[in-house]
């Protein structure tokens, strides 16, 4: 184990999100994230969420059914994103953040790390409230009423964290939040690049310039605690990063099914739909192409040059060899 102390002081200036005070969001945002006056207008060119995140929305028995029912299960994807999220920012995200502002992980915590976990925390619960009201809107305006209260991925994570051996408690939920930050943070990415609905557009692109500054923060927090794991910490952080990241690429099926159910989906339509995204090697496919800033994360940490670390992951699928 390194003792922090030993560590370069150079790595206590860089736990900082910048010039948080003029830029985040909860504190410089003008924006009201209501629903446009001209909404029906602006979904004649604009999506509630990109098509492209929607694979099965290009399924035959979908297009059939025409635009309106497209707009409908975008809409219903949507309310279910925000929904999770909220949960995602307030019970998994900032539990995680107070390792960090609590000194759970046993680890020498410079100020300013402190100081931006804080930070941090405090937008999480800007992104929970209007993630929330966002949804409030366009579940009202579609008459969306089937909300899980407990999202799958939330219940798989609790779950999860749950098996944590006792010793390792604080260290798997900083590990959760280290992923959960660095995946959202490249998905908001790819989100952003469509055009959406103004309302949604300006809400996303809110949480993303919050997102990219937490996916560097914990990135190099992540970098800062591997030099002082020992070897029994890194052991069970190496087991424990390649399930969180798999099941980061899990989709809701239970969800997914009665979604398209409503939607008029019949039987044979909703299986064929499943079929193409549940399953491991679609899981696998899904977090290497969605778990790139985490993987890079882990490789500039220094975490791969441990051959036993590199081949956990290889075999999961999730680099080569």
């Amino acid at each position: 184990m390194t003792s922090t102390s030993s560590l370069p002081d150079f790595w206590a200036q860089r736990f900082t999100l910048g010039d948080w005070n003029t830029r985040a969001s909860v504190r410089a945002s003008t924006h009201t994230y209501l629903l446009p006056p001209d909404l029906e207008q602006q979904l004649e060119t604009r999506h509630w969420f990109p098509p492209a995140f929607l694979p099965y929305l290009s399924h035959p028995s979908i297009k059939a059914a025409g635009q309106s029912v497209i707009h409908r299960l975008s809409a219903n994807h949507l309310v279910y994103f925000l929904d999770y999220t909220t949960l995602l920012e307030h019970r998994i995200v900032n539990r995680s953040v107070e390792t960090i502002v609590h000194g759970e992980l046993d680890i020498s915590i410079p100020l300013r790390m402190k100081t931006a976990a804080l930070q941090l925390y405090t937008d999480e619960g800007f992104h929970a409230l209007f993630s929330s009201s966002l949804a409030e809107q366009i579940a009202e305006h579609y008459g969306i009423t089937r909300r899980p209260a407990m999202p799958r991925r939330i219940t798989r994570l609790n779950a999860l964290l749950n098996q944590a051996p006792e010793r390792h408690k604080a260290l798997a939920w900083f590990l959760v939040g280290f992923v959960s930050e660095t995946i959202i943070a490249s998905e908001l990415l790819d989100v952003c690049r469509d055009t959406l609905v103004s309302s949604v557009q300006e809400m996303l692109r809110d949480h993303l310039s919050d997102e990219a500054r937490h996916s560097r923060y914990f990135s190099e927090v992540f970098h800062y605690l591997w030099l002082t794991l020992t070897s029994s910490q890194r052991t069970f952080a190496a087991k424990y990063l390649v399930e969180i990241i798999l099941l980061f690429f899990e989709i809701d099926d239970r969800w997914l099914k009665d979604s398209l159910h409503d939607a008029g989906l019949n039987s044979a339509g909703v299986a064929d739909i499943l079929a193409g995204l549940a399953g491991s090697p679609a899981v696998v496919q899904r977090a290497r192409s969605g778990a790139g800033a985490t993987l890079q994360a882990l490789r500039n940490a220094g975490f791969f040059d441990l051959r036993s670390n590199q081949q956990l992951f290889a075999q999961a699928g999730l680099v080569d060899e």
